[in-house]
């Protein structure tokens, strides 16, 4: 393989991994916020208790994100050198705004939220836990907008090969920006929706009776079958944005060859880019049209129209499969789980072995959607402004196989540790059977007479 090739596998496996973490983390800050809120407000000690877990999943989490964003962002220099170069004027900026506005405050304040609970007054940390949680979602903002940037640049002039700002409101709110942030966060929700929903689940199956698991599970499937129509809804509006500014892009997803007015939707297909066609394919007629343009004779330009311009088929098509049919299983899932909740107070072992299973879901239906957006950009890496080609680095081939060798053993070790690591948290945490002295006490001073014995939780 060459430099080039090499250079796309290993930054993909670096975004792949880093991609993970910030995901967790950029909703469960909310959830936190939320935990810590209820237990200010109703002084009963589960809320503290479900705090005091979830804080130590995002504290793992938020490291891991932290430490494999270090490495990634080291391959612009080393492997893509022709990016800074070239667009090193937009994309500079943009993270240096990240680190100076969201990754700065997240770092300060994450000290008090993790190890001041006891040494600071109790709205200094409520306070924090606010600061950190705004201040993963800003972080989100900065790496969203240059992202979209790249997708669909605004705002710029090119002077002798090289980009320049014009407009920063216009770089920083492109065409696309909008739809790609909303998308990209409700996406966190769903993700830490389920991995919430999944580990408490997980605690109940091995005997874990207390109300903390029951109350996360709860709260995690309501929130998640809120959030999932949410983002089919953000999801059918990105796509129209994509139709209009990356229409390649759309065709690849789609698996469209030939312009086509009443353009089907397919289920499934096995594309053929070599003969331009597709095989086996599982149709609904006119679908495409309608969900892509609101009408059933509605036109959808096709991947010919795009010759040497257009991205692998085959990697956007499947990738857009495995995002959607996640997502609707996810759809199944939490309204299945939130009627059981509100009828009957808990779910049936089946579906607790459901939630279980989908813990990581929202990682897949993630990667999925990542993939669709970055490959889809091909072969451009800012589309119509630079093409990876003309970015990528003059190092030895061999150099960067070790590299990427060093990464993906590095990595795979550190993705079953954390997984390994969220486990052994919840099968301690059911070993924990009563709580403090010092929580029983808030819970007999606060709880009203009608619910005397919060003992157990």
């Amino acid at each position: 393989m060459d430099a080039f090739l090499l250079s796309r596998l290993q930054f993909a496996l670096n975004i792949s991994f880093h991609i993970l973490f910030p995901t967790i983390t950029m909703a469960m800050g909310w959830f936190l916020f939320y935990f810590k809120l209820r237990s200010n407000l109703s002084g009963h000690p589960v809320w503290m208790r479900m705090y005091r877990f979830w804080v130590r999943v995002f504290a793992l989490s938020f490291a891991l994100g932290v430490v494999s964003g270090v490495t990634m962002s080291f391959q612009f220099g080393t492997n893509w050198p022709g990016f800074m170069e070239k667009v090193g004027n937009v994309a500079g900026p943009l993270l240096g705004y990240e680190v100076l506005t969201a990754f700065f405050l997240e770092a300060t304040f994450l000290g008090i939220m993790l190890f001041g609970i006891r040494r600071v007054p109790n709205w200094l940390h409520t306070t924090s836990t606010l600061i950190v949680a705004l201040g993963t979602t800003t972080s989100a903002f900065w790496i969203l907008a240059l992202n979209s940037w790249m997708q669909t640049p605004q705002g710029y002039e090119v002077i002798d090969g090289v980009v320049y700002a014009t407009n920063w409101k216009e770089i920083i709110f492109n065409p696309s920006f909008p739809y790609r942030f909303a998308h990209m966060m409700l996406a966190s929700g769903l993700t830490a929706s389920f991995l919430i929903a999944g580990l408490s689940a997980y605690r109940l199956l091995k005997g874990d009776d207390k109300l903390a698991p029951k109350l996360a599970l709860k709260t995690a499937t309501y929130t998640a079958a809120v959030l999932i129509p949410l983002q089919i809804f953000a999801g059918d509006m990105h796509g129209l944005n994509t139709l209009k500014h990356q229409p390649q892009k759309v065709a690849a997803m789609e698996g469209l060859w030939e312009t086509t007015k009443g353009a089907p939707l397919l289920l499934f297909a096995i594309p053929d880019e070599e003969n331009k066609e597709n095989h086996f394919e599982i149709p609904v007629p006119y679908g495409a049209s309608l969900i892509l343009t609101h009408k059933l004779d509605g036109e959808i330009k096709g991947l010919n129209e795009f010759e040497g311009e257009h991205p692998p088929v085959a990697p956007v098509f499947y990738g857009f499969r495995v995002m959607v049919g996640v997502g609707m299983l996810m759809l199944a899932v939490s309204w299945i789980g939130s009627v059981y909740l509100f009828r009957k107070g808990t779910l049936p072992l089946w579906l607790k072995r459901t939630f279980v299973g989908m813990a990581f879901s929202g990682w897949v239906a993630t990667l999925a959607g990542w993939y669709v957006t970055e490959i889809g950009r091909q072969p451009y890496l800012v589309s119509g402004v630079l093409r990876t080609a003309d970015a990528v680095t003059q190092l030895p081939p061999s150099n960067i196989a070790l590299s990427f060798t060093l990464y993906l053993v590095i990595y795979s070790v550190l993705l079953v540790a954390y997984i390994g690591t969220l486990m052994l948290m919840c099968r301690r945490a059911v070993e924990i059977e009563e709580i403090t002295t010092e929580e029983r006490e808030v819970a007999k001073a606060k709880i009203r007479p009608s619910n005397p014995n919060p003992a157990i939780v």
